[in-house]
């Protein structure tokens, strides 16, 4: 019997039937070892199997949900975000009254029998009610007056303003303060309880690729919650949108009503105010913009103790050169691969003008910080407290120099300063042959004016887009870098030779 036991160890097939015995015992035994129970300890499991996995929240009788402590740890989900962050975020249902005038009914007999109508009294206005939606964050509260951070195009107009929290508890609120340059805005309403206040974190520390959530009210459905990521940072506005800000971009769904709602980070903490999407249909196309939360902590303050938020101003229009024209007026200026903005106009008698800022310096530093373009220069000056000093670092005749600049306070959109004040008054590019044809001349030297602001000195005096300036007091010009050399030149009368569409022309203008 044990010789035949032997031979059927040697026969292939019994091999088998060995390491198919093998294979299953293993099997069982991995499934015993693995369905041992696990017990939390402080981020540590401890029984028959060790895990390192990390727990997004300790979900225990007494303990509530938490943020996850690392990056990793958001894989798992974003319901501990969620909870609470979404008790500090509002919807915002708004109504503007508007009154519209509509032609009256009229007396077909009234001139037949030789009255004359009042068109005034057959005329009648009514006033319809126009509804609105966005989100809002809340941020303070003192005592019962509750802050509620939104966007300015939210609350702007609204005649009346209902706040309803996440647990559908509902206020009236009222305007504390707004400001169209940054489109941000402070509502406020009275709760005898104590609500939750969002935290507000650092949206400098942000960077490309972080998980983001956007929360708010989407098309009126509140409380909505949508992830993605932060795709760029410092994008500016497009025409019609404000400049007085950068905006984070994101691929977080945001629609209409999300206006106003929180954009958060991984530790749910408020980075973000969404503002505006880019679409051509309404609504998300995954290109989402938000306010960064750094440029929005200065105006909460503002809001409550001013209802404005103040502005530094330098006084001055700037601009940024772009594309192959930009590259040769750079060369021209002596500023190749130098970022900053140049200094076209100044109003007279500005913080600019006072200082000694020209026409044609190219503003490259304030302080320590470096100017990244005219956009960047426009928010850094309007951050500048009204009444600081300021070094300035700036190139002239390409040559780097510093001046002294004290900032003085930004008037109200309605009240700075007419284009009357501006000094010169044009926008002066090399000109090339494509601005020769389009000036309708022939001339081979000079600059060709761009742009001429209206009601300037320079409009006042009669210069016109496309004239050629080929010398200014009897000296050439060549190009924009001996435009601005020789206009910048001391003495208040400066005398330009004109070439306008073939017939040559003087004109003088007096600073």
């Amino acid at each position: 019997m044990i010789k035949e036991l032997i031979k059927m160890m040697k026969s292939k097939k019994f091999s088998g039937v060995i390491l198919l015995f093998i294979a299953v015992s293993l099997i069982i035994f991995s499934q015993t070892l693995f369905s041992s129970p696990i017990r939390e300890t402080g981020g540590s499991a401890q029984g028959t199997l060790t895990t390192s996995l990390p727990q997004i929240s300790n979900i225990e009788e007494n303990n509530p949900r938490r943020v996850p402590d690392t990056r990793e740890q958001v894989f798992f989900s974003f319901s501990g975000i969620a909870q609470i962050v979404l008790p500090t975020v509002v919807h915002i249902n708004t109504v503007e009254v508007v009154q519209q005038t509509f032609p009256g009914f009229r007396n077909p007999f009234g001139g037949f029998f030789g009255f004359r109508e009042n068109p005034q009294q057959s005329e009648q206005t009514r006033e319809f009610r126009r509804p609105g939606l966005g989100s809002g964050v809340i941020v303070r509260q003192d005592g019962r007056r509750v802050y509620v951070l939104t966007n300015n195009h939210v609350a702007e107009r609204a005649q009346e303003i209902r706040v309803t929290l996440n647990d559908g508890r509902e206020f009236d609120a009222k305007i504390i303060g707004n400001d169209s340059r940054t489109d941000l805005a402070l509502i406020m309403f009275e709760s005898p309880d104590k609500l939750p206040i969002a935290a507000l974190g650092d949206s400098d520390d942000l960077e490309v690729g972080d998980l983001v959530l956007a929360i708010g009210s989407p098309f009126g459905f509140e409380s909505t919650v949508t992830m993605g990521i932060v795709s760029a940072l410092g994008r500016q506005g497009v025409r019609g949108i404000t400049r007085f800000t950068d905006y984070i971009q994101t691929d977080a769904s945001i629609n209409p009503g999300n206006s106003g709602g929180a954009l958060v980070n991984m530790r749910g903490e408020v980075v973000g105010i969404n503002t505006w999407i880019a679409s051509s249909s309404g609504g998300s196309a995954g290109v989402g913009f938000a306010i960064p939360i750094n440029n929005s902590k200065r105006a909460i303050n503002e809001f409550i103790a001013t209802g404005r938020i103040t502005y530094g101003w330098l006084g001055v229009s700037v601009g940024d050169f772009v594309g192959r024209a930009g590259e040769d007026l750079r060369r021209s200026l002596g500023i190749e691969n130098i970022r900053g903005a140049v200094v076209f106009n100044l109003f007279r008698n500005s913080p600019a003008y006072k200082s000694g800022l020209l026409p044609g310096d190219y503003i490259i530093r304030i302080g320590n910080e470096n100017i990244q373009n005219a956009d960047h220069l426009t928010r850094v000056i309007g951050r500048l407290e009204p009444g600081s000093n300021h070094r300035f670092t700036i190139i002239r005749n390409r040559e780097e120099m510093s001046l002294n600049v004290r900032i003085e306070q930004r008037a109200a959109e309605g009240e700075i300063q007419g284009s009357r004040d501006l000094w010169p008054g044009i926008v002066v590019r090399n000109i090339t042959d494509e601005l020769r044809r389009e000036a309708r001349t022939e001339a081979k030297k000079g600059v060709v004016i761009t742009s001429v602001i209206p009601d300037s000195t320079a409009a006042v005096a009669g210069l016109r887009q496309g004239d050629v300036i080929q010398e200014i007091n009897d000296i050439p010009i060549t190009d924009i870098g001996s435009f601005y050399t020789t206009f910048n030149k001391p003495g208040n009368r400066k005398i330009f030779q004109i070439d306008r569409q073939g017939s040559s022309i003087m004109i003088g203008l007096v600073r």
